[in-house]
């Protein structure tokens, strides 16, 4: 299969252990690729340089066999990008932005362009300095989709977006790669890559650490689970459940970690009467620093 992203050594060397460091990458051409990791790790810094926003420090990345460097005019009009940190458009209405990044490409749909801001719920009239976050990143989602690009870039996409957003988010994802789109999706969330990518890559101050298919995401999943119990504690079938660690009792409460899927557990307490049952996804970074104590990155850890 071809790819649609691939980097050999790629680095980018700020000094102090800050940057990205010899990322070999390979993402093949039809799927849709999350770029998982906490804020900092440099999961930025690795769009910039595929967007030729950046100079890489050495190595080289490619989209579509064509350099990022190079030909980064060519890798651009196969890209929807949405970046980081947008661009200002002060007094412009959204429909003239839309209008001025779609005539660069050679002209856009404009039936697409309304039902896109239909779904996202985007007002193309107001201008772009009265929009919210959530708007700026709606129009900003809305030119990165509007050519049907081959390749979709999208750094942090659903931040600021409320839930209903997201969702028609998720579906514009999968609708895009059901029209034979590749995507490149970074993100801090751990649950949000699940909804829409085949592959994922870990990236953790700077380096790549795995690369996994969502089934390996179950294995790295934390949850911090407490249960309420009416009666008895079942407390010897849950220590003995599979995935089940860090288990304290405190009268009727059970406080625990699950790693993994929750059958185990939830099979431990069948039977018993719950009256209560929480769970908390922690922190990505939190995840991170449990899952990959072990496997600290060669260089300085600090995060870009």
């Amino acid at each position: 299969m071809t790819s649609a992203i691939r980097t050999d050594g790629l680095t980018k060397d700020y000094g102090a252990g800050h940057g990205l460091f010899d990322l070999d990458l390979d993402v093949a051409e039809g799927e849709v690729f999350g770029y998982l990791g906490p804020n900092g790790a440099g999961k930025t810094t690795t769009i910039r340089l595929l967007m030729d926003l950046a100079r890489p420090t050495r190595g080289s990345a490619a989209i579509f066999g064509l350099d990022c460097q190079s030909r980064s005019v060519d890798v651009k009009r196969h890209v929807g990008h949405v970046p980081g940190e947008l661009p200002q458009f002060g007094p412009l209405r959204g429909r003239d932005v839309v209008a001025y990044l779609g005539s660069m490409g050679g002209g856009v749909d404009q039936a697409y362009v309304r039902e896109l801001a239909g779904r996202l719920e985007l007002d193309l009239g107001r201008r772009f300095r009265e929009y919210s976050t959530g708007n700026k990143k709606k129009l900003a989602l809305v030119v990165a989709f509007m050519h049907r690009p081959r390749l979709l870039i999208l750094d942090e996409p659903t931040s600021g977006l409320d839930p209903l957003n997201q969702q028609q988010f998720y579906a514009m994802v999968r609708e895009a790669r059901e029209g034979g789109a590749t995507v490149f999706l970074s993100s801090h969330v751990l649950s949000e890559v699940q909804h829409v990518c085949t592959r994922v890559g870990i990236i953790r101050a700077g380096r790549l650490v795995q690369v996994a298919s969502l089934e390996d995401l179950h294995e790295i999943r934390m949850h911090r689970v407490e249960i309420e119990f009416d009666g008895a504690v079942p407390l010897d079938r849950i220590r003995a459940a599979d995935g089940v660690a860090d288990v304290v009792a405190e009268d009727h409460r059970v406080h625990c970690v699950v790693r993994g899927r929750f059958e185990p557990l939830l099979d431990a307490i069948a039977g018993s009467v719950v009256v209560n049952l929480s769970s908390h996804e922690p922190s990505l970074e939190e995840l991170f620093l449990v899952h990959y104590a072990d496997a600290e990155p060669e260089a300085a850890a600090s995060p870009c």
